[in-house]
């Protein structure tokens, strides 16, 4: 199944992969020692971050090695599911939250509630939408990894120049009231796009915030056209109408424009921390997103450990004393992303990094029920409908219904086809 990708990996997605292999088999073992093939889709500055855990892992473990596969994760996507089925996949791998269920659904994944009680892990070690993201009908498929929460980044500059205090808004009042500062300025201070990077990402955020959802519990039903939905929708259309933002802003547009200093605020994902580090001259800060609605709410997705079918009694071992390692590291906080796993999160060297200005974020972040294909139904249904209501093309709660009654049939076949 398809899935929406990060902006991390579109900026990166031309680029050569950072010890990037070709899919090959499994690692072999052999003199007592042994070799775990671990895939993901760490190309960009996230590569060398973990390769330095795995070198620490090695130090640790000199029995096990590990040896990282990394390709852009389109391509992962699309070869992983027949390479475990030809037994030449991973023996460990990363899978993003929304990704799960459906490779579940394929039987290309392998239950993990063994390990998650041989390691005696519970939700309350973790951030709980985030644990629970990675089950699929009543069974552990992922172990989180990590969250990529939405943000809001702030251009200091932008901010200075116009008179505000170098600090993220929390609530609407204080957001819209920056806003209105910096229209009489001249800026136009929080870009809208109608795509699902950023806006996409906002409707999703602000959807939750009012109270709704994107889908009924069993996923069989899309809800994003109830009032909330409308409500989330016409409040990002509204920031348009007001001239906080242009319209029609192009793909990727509002990041250039915040880099640039053409606007002050961007609802961004984590992976903005690396991005905006790496850019001279741009001084930023990070905070959790204003609180529009009746409550608090982010969008997030999450990299989350996962072990294909079919491997030795050795190897589940091997990948077990893996997963725990590295879910146990702050040192994947520096690749900008918040660590999911408690012990890592309490630890003096995560509270030094950028990310941990997000952790507010952490008991109410929200991701997409673990259904089969939902990401799909997704990026034919409602991204189209984000970008009619955004641009303008359609009223939006028109746009919104017409989306999820096309949705309503995709998901109501997905139900079926992989029912248990």
């Amino acid at each position: 199944m398809g899935r929406g990708l990060t902006r991390q990996e579109l900026l990166i997605a031309g680029a050569g992969a950072y010890a990037t292999l070709l899919f090959g088999g499994c690692g072999g073992s052999g003199g007592g020692s042994q070799e775990l093939a671990f895939w993901n889709g760490f190309t960009g500055g996230d590569a060398p971050t973990m390769l330095s855990i795995i070198d620490a892992f090695k130090k640790k473990n000199p029995e096990t090695g590990v040896k990282m596969v990394s390709v852009r994760w389109e391509d992962y996507y699309q070869k992983m599911p027949a390479a475990v089925q030809a037994g030449k996949g991973p023996d460990v791998g990363i899978m993003h939250a929304d990704q799960i269920s459906m490779s579940a659904a394929h039987r290309v994944l392998r239950p993990l509630d063994d390990f998650a009680q041989q390691l005696g892990f519970q939700e309350s070690d973790f951030a709980p939408d985030v644990w629970r993201a990675g089950v699929y009908q009543g069974k552990r498929y992922g172990i989180p990894l990590d969250m990529h929460p939405l943000g809001l980044f702030y251009n200091k500059a932008v901010l200075k120049k116009a008179g505000l205090e170098e600090k993220a808004p929390t609530d609407r009042e204080s957001f819209e009231a920056a806003l209105e500062e910096l229209k009489g300025k001249g800026i136009q201070g929080n870009w809208v796009p109608p795509f699902v990077f950023t806006g996409g990402f906002m409707f999703q955020s602000l959807l939750w915030q009012y109270g709704g959802d994107l889908t009924n519990e069993d996923g069989t039903k899309a809800t994003w056209n109830s009032d909330a939905g409308v409500q989330a929708m016409e409040y990002l259309r509204g920031m348009i109408q007001k001239g906080y933002s242009p319209n029609n802003v192009a793909q990727d547009a509002d990041n250039i424009a915040f880099k640039n200093g053409q606007s002050a605020f961007i609802w961004q994902g984590a992976w903005g921390i690396g991005d905006y580090s790496s850019t001279d001259g741009l001084e930023w800060g990070l905070g959790p997103l204003p609180k529009i609605g009746d409550e608090r709410a982010a969008w997030s997705n999450s990299h989350q450990f996962v072990v294909p079918e079919g491997l030795s009694d050795r190897k589940l071992e091997g990948a077990r004393d893996f997963i725990d390692f590295v879910t146990n590291s702050p040192s994947w906080a520096e690749s900008g992303m918040i660590p999911a796993r408690k012990s890592a999160r309490e630890t003096e060297a995560f509270k030094k990094l950028p990310a941990a200005g997000l952790a507010a974020e952490i008991p109410y972040v929200r991701f997409p029920r673990p259904v089969a294909g939902i990401s799909d139904v997704r990026e034919s249904t409602l991204d189209i409908a984000i970008s009619e209501g955004l641009s303008g093309r359609k009223p939006v709660r028109q746009a919104l219904d017409e989306a999820a009654k096309r949705a309503d049939e995709l998901l109501s076949d997905n139900h079926q086809k992989f029912a248990v």
